[in-house]
């Protein structure tokens, strides 16, 4: 009986020391661990933990957990995958009688240069740290990367990528690379003059004296060094004669972004910077870095993806003995450039003859939808913009910086062909049917002291051509409530109100109501002259004209070049009536009582709508007023403009738009 009693103690002894050996942590177990740590990037970890007494007496913390840190953000170092072969149960040691033990690893990442992969061996050893034995990595450098020795330093140089550039349908540059005069000073060559050139310098290149002097007082700044303030137009000789005439001012060339049309296009185009901490952390993922530039507004922020190119980067360790070694290389990839529908002479021609008002315009080919012009004014120079001068725009009482073609105005009078359109389509009203208005008022019974007024009593019953000849607001008051506000609202919708443009610039919704119905008797009748709580963009305005010139059918707007003209909305009108409204809009400008017939020129034969939109909050008021005119070609219909102009009240009201848009037609038809 004792005899059996020892065996089965020794037994359990056995089996209990194999328990304990199967529970010893082997190396391949905590190389896994170190790999994870790894993975996840937690180096301070990886040192604290497994790192062998023999690699920490070698390598400080900051050498070791700080470079990973250091090298993986300066290297934009992401997508690291470790892994290693762990043998067999067949191939595996007793580790029990082992004091060190290695594996083969692979490391996979990816950098700003391209894609690092190397194959390495890696060594854990046996320790005991306070009575506890354990597996710990034997690290050293290479381990960062296989070529990285002792005393190594590892480089990056960058390459920018060309920008795709940015061209108008005939080939004209709007944003192109350019050799830009960089203007600065050098503060020696200045002696006895500071106080002029500062001061000409400031009023020239729109820049604070205080800002000046702020870059010359840089801690770096010599008197023998060129101190750069900001670059100028290329093409701006006289400008250049002038800073050049002054005292201490020099120049050097420098490669940069050009905006040939300058202010004239700044809202459409927009313009590059420096990109910001806030914008790389958004765009995180998007191989970004800080010495980048992007786009800020305009078509170089909506085209940003294909016009920012990809950067060339390479990676190299620089050995003690003089050898370099690449690690990763990839060359620059140019930009894509991009070429839109806008025609700059257009633009330029549009946003001249607007004489720095406020207001808006559009210009389309009414046939195919193409957008040739979108114009913003007062504007501003992208060329060369500095913060300082940026600020200075931001305190201008006319708004430069306010993009107007991305804002929604009250149409006015130039809405009365589309209540026609809807009138018709819906058989509210007929051409040849009649109003019997008398007197230039009219209310309804119940509408208080509320009234409509129009401008002119023809004194005769008007019909559908006279009231667009005339601006007839009580013809169209009256047809608002004959459609009634169901049927104007699924009309206005079909029109595209209430809902997104398909368009690639990012132009807002126009709006029927605030409420988005017209339920209210008043703000139906007002609905149907352009006023009450309409609101739209010019493009848009612009846009709802084309079925009077397509035979019904409302046109797409494009804006990228070399694409098929689509019709966005069908059958608004049959082609008659579509013809029909096409005729009384050319005796708007041809007929003598026509409200545009100032625009009846010889060089050609204009059609359009005018158009004063009253701000106010009461009828009694007396509040601003915008002007607007809406013409077109009526005979090649290949350029049609929309153009809205703010605070008119004392210039003739849509007169002024009559006037300018004109003068474009002349301009651009010489």
């Amino acid at each position: 009986m004792k005899r059996k009693w020892m065996l089965f103690s020794a037994i359990l002894l056995l089996s209990f020391l194999g328990a304990c050996k199967g529970d010893q942590v082997t190396p391949d177990e905590r190389l896994s661990e170190y790999i994870s740590l790894w993975n996840e990037e937690k180096f301070d970890q990886m040192y604290e933990d497994y790192l062998s007494s023999t690699a920490k007496e070698n390598y400080a913390k900051e050498d070791m957990a700080g470079r990973y840190k250091d090298l993986y953000s300066d290297l934009e170092i992401n997508d690291i995958k470790v892994s290693f072969e762990k043998p067999s149960d067949d191939e595996q040691p007793d580790y029990e009688e082992v004091k060190e033990a290695s594996f083969p690893i692979h490391v996979e990442m990816e950098s700003i240069a391209g894609p690092v992969s190397f194959d390495h061996e890696l060594t854990l050893v046996k320790e005991t740290r306070e009575e506890e034995e354990n597996w710990y990595v034997n690290w050293d450098t290479t381990y960062i990367f296989k070529q990285l020795e002792d005393g190594d330093e590892v480089g990056l140089d960058t390459t920018s990528a060309p920008r795709g550039q940015i061209f108008d349908r005939n080939g004209n540059g709007l944003a192109i690379n350019d050799t830009l005069p960089l203007m600065g000073i050098k503060p020696s060559a200045m002696e006895g003059h500071e106080q002029e050139t500062i001061k000409a310098l400031s009023e020239q290149l729109h820049l604070d004296v205080e800002y000046i002097e702020q870059q010359l007082n840089q801690d770096w700044v010599q008197p023998n060094l060129f101190v750069p303030l900001r670059t100028i137009n290329p093409n701006n000789q006289e400008l250049f004669d002038k800073l050049m005439a002054l005292p201490g001012v020099f120049y050097k060339d420098q490669v940069g972004r050009y905006y040939p049309l300058g202010e004239a296009a700044a809202h459409l185009v927009g313009y590059t910077g420096d990109i910001t901490a806030e914008e790389l952390e958004e765009h995180e993922d998007d191989g970004y870095s800080a010495q980048d530039k992007i786009g800020k507004r305009g078509l170089e922020l909506l085209y940003e993806e294909k016009l920012r190119g990809e950067s060339g980067a390479e990676i190299t360790i620089q050995k003690a003995n003089g050898q370099k070694v690449t690690v990763a290389s990839k060359k620059a990839k140019a930009g894509q450039d991009i070429r839109v529908t806008i025609d700059a002479e257009v633009q330029k021609t549009i946003y001249n003859q607007m004489n720095q008002r406020q207001g808006s315009a559009a210009a389309i080919h009414p046939k195919t939808g193409e957008t040739l012009a979108l114009v913003s004014s007062p504007s501003f120079d992208p060329n060369g913009l500095t913060s300082n001068a940026y600020a200075k725009l931001m305190e201008d009482e006319t708004k430069p910086l306010l993009n107007r073609f991305t804002s929604l105005y009250a149409p006015g009078s130039t809405f009365k062909p589309v209540t026609a359109m809807i009138g018709l389509s819906s058989e509210a009203i007929t051409p040849d049917q009649t109003r019997n208005i008398k007197g230039e008022t009219w209310k309804k019974q119940g509408w208080g002291n509320y009234e409509v007024r129009r401008v002119t009593d023809p004194g005769h019953p008007v019909n559908l051509e006279d009231a667009l000849v005339y601006s007839d607001n009580i013809y169209f008051a009256q047809t608002a409530l004959d459609i009634g506000a169901d049927h104007m609202v699924s009309g206005l919708k079909k029109f595209g109100f209430n809902e997104e443009i398909p368009y690639s610039y990012g132009i807002p919704q126009s709006k029927i109501s605030n409420s988005g119905n017209l339920n209210e008797e008043i703000l139906l009748a007002d609905t149907g002259y352009g006023q009450g709580e309409l609101q739209v963009s010019i493009l848009h305005l612009a846009t709802m004209f084309t079925p009077i010139i397509n035979e019904g059918n409302l046109i797409k707007p494009q804006l990228l070049a070399e694409q098929e003209p689509e019709v966005w909305k069908e059958n608004l009108v049959s082609a008659e009536q579509a013809e029909y409204i096409h005729q009384a809009l050319r005796k708007v400008v041809s007929s003598p009582n026509g409200t545009a017939r100032g625009a009846n020129i010889q060089q050609v034969p204009l059609a359009g709508k005018t158009g004063t939109a009253e701000l106010k909050s009461s009828q009694d008021d007396e509040g601003k007023e915008n002007g607007l005119f809406v013409a077109y070609d009526s005979e090649n219909q290949n350029l049609l403009i929309s153009m809205l102009l703010e605070n008119v009240q004392d210039d003739g009201g849509s007169t002024l738009a009559v006037e300018r848009v004109t003068e474009v037609f002349k301009e651009l038809y010489k």
